[in-house]
């Protein structure tokens, strides 16, 4: 199974930019994964935000397949811990070829966006910038890896 993560915006802060990149070199040893950043828009002060969330949700949605399994990176979603969400993987493995995590911009998703998901999860009740969630969902995916091989890195 291959795995893309499609994010809106680059991310800027070096710190991240070093963990996100350890953790997807890591992902790399159990399957084929990748990021996909869609540019932020341009010149947004006299759109609203419907308008933003319409218009980044056609750039996310270019970059989708249908066959793909969408799964949105939302506060609305459900709530997994480490064990969970790696069997949750485990399980989508046997019957998807492609699945895709989406991080959206800062209005969230437009309504094309969710009517096209599979799922929602959830990372937390707390609130987190969408910079910080990469590279928390990236070191939960590694995670999720280690605990399907019954590697050491997770611990009860």
């Amino acid at each position: 199974m291959k795995t893309i993560l499609i994010q809106v915006g680059k991310t800027v802060d070096k710190h991240f930019i070093a963990g996100i990149d350890d953790y997807v070199k890591r992902i790399g040893h159990y399957m084929p994964f990748q990021i996909v950043t869609i540019p932020e828009l341009k010149n947004t002060k006299h759109l609203s935000e419907e308008q933003q969330k319409v218009m980044e949700g056609e750039l996310i949605l270019r970059q989708i397949q249908p066959t793909d399994t969408v799964v949105l990176l939302d506060e609305h979603g459900k709530e997994l811990r480490s064990i969970e969400f790696a069997s949750w993987i485990e399980k989508k493995q046997q019957v998807t070829r492609q699945l895709v995590f989406v991080i959206g911009g800062p209005y969230g998703f437009s309504d094309a966006v969710y009517n096209r998901a599979n799922e929602k999860l959830s990372l937390s009740k707390m609130t987190f910038s969408h910079q910080m969630i990469r590279l928390i969902f990236t070191e939960q995916f590694y995670r999720a890896c280690t605990i399907i091989k019954g590697e050491p890195y997770h611990h009860e």
